[in-house]
């Protein structure tokens, strides 16, 4: 007999079901056997897919029987209001940036590149292999495997300019992706209730993981070449902070990158307020029209905590990132990496060595670069012809976002919604703000899926804004 045999069986006793009061007994196996002319194997296949679907229910050693329907009560969750506690820190559930969108919309909301513009053969070919060696089985160092803490010191260190010490293997943690990182550093080195500064706008996450540990973030106005370093020193004056979180190369959502000028200026103001910067090199391998130059480079006393993930340019199911930080800030940032989830999974960790180890690595990358550069070109210029209203101030030499202005008196909310009911998902800009939004403004991906239809989602968001700001 087939499960097609069983199929027809459980249809046949659904339509008995239909007819049978809660708590009837089924007929005996033996009766289904010979009135359905199966095997007992076919007749219990039946009875348990049945079962699966909460028809029935079996009793041991009494019969099967037609299950009572139970009346649906709401959930009451009263008592653990009672039991938490008010919350200190009103957090978001999540971020426009992590919706799933419908296959046939125009997503232009993503943080994360289309699956064309990762090197999907690296990644395959390289999870294989892991699956076969140790990383499978045995558990890695708590800083991470000594091979994947070289290359991370590597990468920063073949930068690091004359007189300057490069980091050492020993200087890396090796992070399950950059958001655990962001909360460890912000946990660790500022703590509940102390300041911290922000370039505002920045990162959502940064902003969650700040509130997440408690911490007072200041923000700090941010244009397309950085922020004000006598600004930043004033607020360090001001505030009493000792933690100043930015993303010089290729800001998200801006993506603002710092001349080498006004990177040494904020060094110096760090190093004189006796602070740090914490550096989120999050897009260094999203270059387009420029190479990224970490201040991380330029600094060997400690004053730069740094952050360098490969979760976007490798995969997203490939979370893994590093900080590179030394002195007691490194200890302070193991500790609580150790009481949050002890070690990361040594397979993930042999993958992704085993992906940037390789030499397509690098001829990924340069195709990487000519990609975003045509899918950047083309989003600018659709906006600039059917969305001239959203307001392009600064075309990013890297990363893969735009950051549109939209005139004054924009009903964001309403725009979110037109845009989705016309099959187009952005991301309303006002969750990159540490506090009020300097304006309307959205951010636009422009590594997300078939960027053909750009000039059509252009062309709908144009037609949105007009109907938003009347």
């Amino acid at each position: 007999m087939t499960n097609d045999s069983s199929s027809r069986i459980a249809a046949g006793l659904r339509e008995w079901l239909g007819g049978a009061a809660p708590g009837s007994r089924l007929p005996s196996t033996r009766r289904l056997v010979a009135e359905y002319q199966a095997s007992p194997v076919t007749v219990q296949k039946a009875l348990q897919m049945l079962t699966a679907q909460g028809l029935i229910e079996s009793r041991p050693g009494v019969g099967t029987f037609v299950r009572a329907a139970r009346a649906a009560r709401p959930s009451d969750y009263g008592w653990q209001s009672a039991a938490l506690g008010s919350r200190q820190t009103q957090l978001p559930t999540t971020s426009a940036a992590l919706r799933s969108a419908p296959n046939d919309a125009i997503a232009f909301h993503s943080g994360y590149p289309d699956r064309e513009l990762l090197p999907e053969r690296l990644v395959r070919a390289a999870l294989a292999r892991a699956a076969r060696g140790d990383a499978a089985l045995s558990r890695p160092p708590v800083a991470g495997l000594p091979e994947l803490q070289s290359w991370f010191a590597h990468e920063l260190g073949g930068s690091t300019p004359a007189g300057i010490s490069p980091p050492t293997p020993s200087d890396v943690i090796v992070l399950p992706g950059s958001q655990s990182g962001l909360s460890s550093i912000f946990s660790a080195l500022a703590g509940s209730g102390q300041p911290l500064l922000m370039e505002s706008p920045t990162y959502w996450g940064a902003i969650l993981a700040a509130a997440q540990a408690d911490a007072r973030v200041i923000p700090i106005p941010s244009g397309p070449d950085g922020p004000d370093p006598e600004q930043l020193d004033r607020a360090f004056e001001k505030t009493g902070a000792r933690l100043f979180y930015a993303q010089p190369n290729y800001a998200n959502p801006t993506g603002a990158q710092w001349a080498t000028g006004r990177s040494e200026q904020i060094l110096d103001v760090v190093r004189a307020n006796s602070a740090f910067l914490i550096e989120d090199d999050w897009a260094h391998d999203f270059g387009i029209t420029s190479n990224p130059v970490p201040v991380a480079t330029r600094d060997d006393s400690g004053h730069v905590v740094y952050l360098r993930s490969l979760t976007k340019s490798v995969s997203p199911a490939i979370r893994i990132a590093a900080v590179i930080a030394r002195g007691p800030a490194r200890e302070r940032i193991l500790a609580d990496r150790g009481a949050e989830s002890m070690y990361v999974s040594g397979l993930l960790q042999a993958a992704s060595l085993d992906v940037v180890t390789q030499p397509a690595w690098t001829t990924h990358r340069r195709s990487l670069r000519h990609q975003l550069q045509s899918r950047r070109d083309l989003l600018v210029s659709s906006m600039r012809e059917h969305a001239p209203q959203a307001h392009i101030e600064h075309v990013p030499k890297g990363g893969l976002n735009l950051w549109a202005r939209l005139p004054d008196g924009t009903d964001l909310e309403q725009l979110t919604r037109g845009c989705e009911r016309a099959g187009v998902i952005i991301a309303a800009g006002t969750e990159w703000f540490p506090a009020e939004p300097a304006g309307p403004f959205i951010r636009l991906n422009y590594s997300g899926p078939n960027p053909g239809a750009y000039p059509e989602g252009a062309r709908i968001l144009g037609r949105t804004i007009d109907r938003a700001g009347s």
